[in-house]
């Protein structure tokens, strides 16, 4: 089919004769098919197959002179160029129609035998309505001969192994940079690994030390402030008796102006409640304020939706560029989450430094506060003094404190604002890692199952090697036999050998017959020489048995042919001797004695070929 037109699946209702009607899916193909002989034109081509039987094709061909008699014998308005269209048409509104109930328009492939079995099928094209079932259109239809069902299935065939061969080159592929990736991340988590033991190592080293150190300051500070102590102990009793009784006299002038202060006190106890009522009126204005500004949300959401619908396609594009900026952040994050592995490191190895130094001010606050106690013991005539300015600045003070509870008011409530922004964004950034994860866990799946494969891969080629090694070996072994019993044959028959069959060349070169695995050596026949015993003795274990043969019958085992001379003027048994010495070296084969004529023997029966006798030679 040179042009396909149309290529779908669509249910068909198959009416055969005495046969119920049944509804099956059937694959429709509408295409133009040229034909230069002997005139360029164009033939419409339908041909109706099932995915599921590869046998089921039917075929049809309409040119111009056969459309003109289909439209006259149906009655279409429809010339031959437009067919085509008007015809699949129909079949897309018989596609959409199979799913429902009462289908409107529906395809029929009626045949007159008892099922679709090389006959002759009509496909029709009916549209139901209430009155009557109308054919819009009915094609005869042919099934495929052989030829045109070989050159389908060759087809199909052909489409499956494109389709095999473009997976094999994906499924490779992946193989490939998954090996690439996985050995790239195993040897950055080798050098991060030897990074963080180094980094420990150190660290523990370092804070060993710091540790001594410190132990060994805490002791002699210990030491010092003991002493110190003591001193300033002394001082201080002293010193207590002389503030004790100035002490006195301040505590009986501070009670006179605290009774003042009380009544100050309530008075401003009295402007706090006018305040708070104050608030409580300003908090009503400020939740009228909220409900317009919530109607002002409103109406931003609808001005926003309405944005959205033109934003729409700018966001399709964006996606795709988002995706690729995706793949690139998720590398990023893998890379500042190493970063952030040696960052920690660091900031523990600050920290440690950090605690050394909070120590080492420890110590210099504990001489501060010694000399401090000095100065509050002096200080506190001075404070007494002080007293009745700190009472004029808490006016002051509880001013500005309402100012500050207000500024709080605002600051909290954009602070929710925040919080509540940064968890949504939290969610959505677990939600991408476990997708991440996901992804790797598969990938390592994938990973884990091609290893397995190629296990199993190894396993079957070691397995086939050795099958071939023990194949080889036993083809050595059966030629080594066959030589061994035609030898034996041999020189069990002295009247049938012939010296003259051995090659000239062999003879006069020394070692001539000594290339072969084979030697022959021509005894003279002697009854009274061979004792019982030779004669009855049975074969080895390894060469089978061969039974004693007349002097006028050929030897068992192989013909004398195989054994003659080449062109190149080595024996045949030169190469099968050459394998056996290279699979067992150092065999020698075992002669036999002849045997002695005692009448007529029966002749013998072949070792490799039960039930067959040995052929007589040809002289």
């Amino acid at each position: 089919m040179a042009e396909e037109l149309f290529c779908k699946s669509a249910a068909v209702l198959i009416k055969c004769k005495d046969c119920e009607d049944r509804r099956e899916n059937v694959r429709l193909t509408v295409g133009w098919q040229s034909s230069s002989n002997p005139v360029h034109k164009k033939d419409l081509t339908i041909r109706l197959t099932d995915d599921t039987d590869p046998f089921f094709l039917y075929n049809l061909t309409i040119g111009e002179e056969d459309f003109q008699s289909l439209k006259n014998q149906q009655g279409l308005l429809v010339e031959f160029s437009a067919f085509p269209q008007r015809f699949i048409e129909l079949l897309d509104q018989c596609i959409r129609e199979q799913s429902k109930e009462v289908p409107r328009f529906m395809l029929q492939l009626v045949t007159q035998s008892p099922a679709l079995d090389r006959m002759p099928a009509s496909l029709n094209i009916i549209e139901t309505n209430p009155f009557k079932h109308l054919t819009h259109l009915s094609l005869k239809l042919l099934p495929g001969n052989d030829s045109d069902v070989k050159k389908y299935l060759a087809i199909c065939l052909q489409n499956v192994k494109m389709e095999n061969s473009s997976l094999q080159e994906r499924l490779h592929r992946t193989e490939e940079d998954l090996t690439k990736r996985l050995s790239i991340t195993q040897q950055t988590l080798a050098e991060k690994s030897k990074e963080l033991d180094r980094l420990r190592n150190e660290w523990a080293t370092h804070t060993n030390l710091l540790a001594n150190k410190h132990s060994q300051e805490v002791t002699t500070e210990r030491e010092k402030a003991l002493q110190a102590r003591t001193q300033y102990h002394h001082q201080w009793e002293q010193q207590k008796k002389d503030t004790e009784a100035a002490h006195s006299q301040t505590v009986q002038h501070l009670e006179s102006r605290l009774a003042e202060m009380e009544v100050i006190n309530k008075d401003l106890t009295e402007r706090k409640y006018k305040s708070e009522s104050s608030i409580r009126e300003l908090k009503a204005k400020v939740s009228g304020m909220e409900e317009e500004c919530q109607r002002s949300k409103q109406e931003v959401l609808s001005l926003r939706r309405e944005n959205a619908t033109l934003d729409a396609e700018c966001h399709e594009k964006e996606k795709l560029l988002n995706q690729l900026r995706t793949r690139t952040a998720v590398l990023e994050q893998e890379v500042k989450d190493k970063e952030q592995m040696v960052t920690r490191t660091t900031e523990v190895f600050e920290s440690t430094q950090e605690h050394k130094k909070n120590l080492e001010e420890s110590l210099e606050q504990r001489q501060q506060q010694m000399g401090k106690l000095e100065a509050t013991i002096k200080s506190l005539s001075e404070e007494l003094l002080k007293a009745n300015e700190i009472i004029k600045k808490l006016q002051g003070d509880m001013k500005k404190l309402m100012e500050k509870i207000k500024l709080k008011n605002t600051v909290t409530m954009q602070q929710e604002k925040l919080i509540g922004e940064t968890a949504q964004i939290l969610q959505k950034e677990q939600q991408e890692l476990k997708e991440v994860q996901q992804a790797l866990r598969q990938k390592e799946e994938e990973v884990r199952k091609l290893q397995e494969q190629l296990d199993a891969t190894v396993e079957k080629l070691e397995e086939s090697k050795q099958l071939l090694k023990t194949n080889e070996n036993v083809i050595s072994w059966l030629n080594k036999q066959l030589n061994e019993n035609k030898l034996a044959a041999l020189q069990e028959t002295p009247g049938s050998f012939d010296p003259s069959t051995i090659s000239s060349s062999n003879l006069s070169r020394p070692g001539g017959m000594q290339s072969s695995l084979v030697h022959f050596s021509p005894l003279q026949l002697n009854p009274s020489s061979t004792p019982a015993s030779e004669l009855k003795s049975g074969p080895s274990a390894s060469t089978p048995t061969v039974m004693a043969a007349s002097s006028q019958s050929e030897p068992v085992g192989l013909d004398l042919k195989y054994l003659q001379k080449r062109e190149c003027g080595k024996p045949i048994l030169s190469r099968g001797a050459s394998l056996q010495k290279a699979s067992y070296p150092s065999i020698t084969v075992p002669t036999r004695p002849p045997v002695p004529k005692q009448g007529n023997p029966p002749p013998a029966m072949s070792a490799y070929f039960p039930g067959q006798q040995p052929r007589l030679p040809a002289s």
